[in-house]
């Protein structure tokens, strides 16, 4: 691919704890992914898979080497630049869903505005019509005044997916997305998150041990031992651990 990468990440370490606790996370990680992409993270636990898509979406930082996200360098650049690239370019979606419970899902969706320069004091109207139109999208649109805790764990992602839509981010970041869900709620993220990929061009990450997600990426990258391993079928499976 000749176009520069929407990341691009180079020789990142990153290690926890001192002297003989230092438990080191990453090793000297490098990988390119380009727009449009659609691509999966495997492992198994502790292989620092969440560690490396956190440090890509600015939530964490490296204990050394660079990462860029859409051409910025997030060691180079300020918290409120990298806060400012998270909120309007950047979609997030963790398995435990991070809804506030004290909030309805309009307004669980409608979060990111209060940190966005595109939401003025006067725009709540206009940020309430983004987030019906994110609730439509992932079929939540009825539930709209309903709190989290009335909803199913399926219910809580398409919301949670419907905020991480919200600002219409140009990368989308997965961490276990399907972790929490039934097969069948599971297998409707799943097509919800390549439709995205295929009719909207966003680009996708996800952190997954699931086989039914990483079967549907376009590329798959393994991870072991805080390192990337060789893409063949037999270090998939053996990064990926039990179907």
């Amino acid at each position: 691919m000749s176009e520069a990468p929407i990341i691009r990440v180079r020789d990142v370490e990153k290690s926890y704890g001192v002297g003989a606790a230092r438990t080191h996370v990453l090793r000297s990680i490098s990988v390119d992914i380009h727009a449009g992409e659609m691509v999966a993270l495997v492992g198994q636990s502790g292989s620092g898979k969440s560690t490396l898509l956190n440090i890509i979406g600015g939530l964490d930082q490296p204990d050394s080497g660079e990462v860029e996200v859409m051409g910025l360098n997030l060691q180079k650049t300020s918290e409120p630049r990298r806060a400012a690239l998270r909120n309007e370019s950047i979609g997030f979606v963790f398995q435990a869903f991070n809804l506030l419970d004290h909030m309805s899902c309009l307004d669980n969706v409608t979060l990111p505005s209060k940190f966005s320069h595109r939401y003025g004091p006067g725009d709540a109207s206009k940020a309430d019509e983004r987030a019906m139109e994110s609730l439509r999208r992932v079929g939540m649109a009825d539930l709209a005044k309903r709190k989290p805790s009335e909803l199913s764990g399926g219910q809580k992602q398409r919301v949670a997916i419907a905020r991480a839509l919200f600002a219409s981010p140009t990368l989308l970041l997965c961490d276990e997305p399907t972790g929490n869900l039934d097969s069948q709620t599971g297998k409707e993220v799943i097509d919800f998150f390549r439709e995205l990929n295929a009719k909207d061009n966003v680009t996708l990450l996800i952190v997954t041990h699931e086989r039914r997600v990483s079967s549907i990426a376009k590329r798959v990258i393994a991870m072991k031992d805080g390192k990337i391993v060789e893409t063949t079928d037999e270090a998939l499976a053996e990064a990926a651990g039990p179907a």
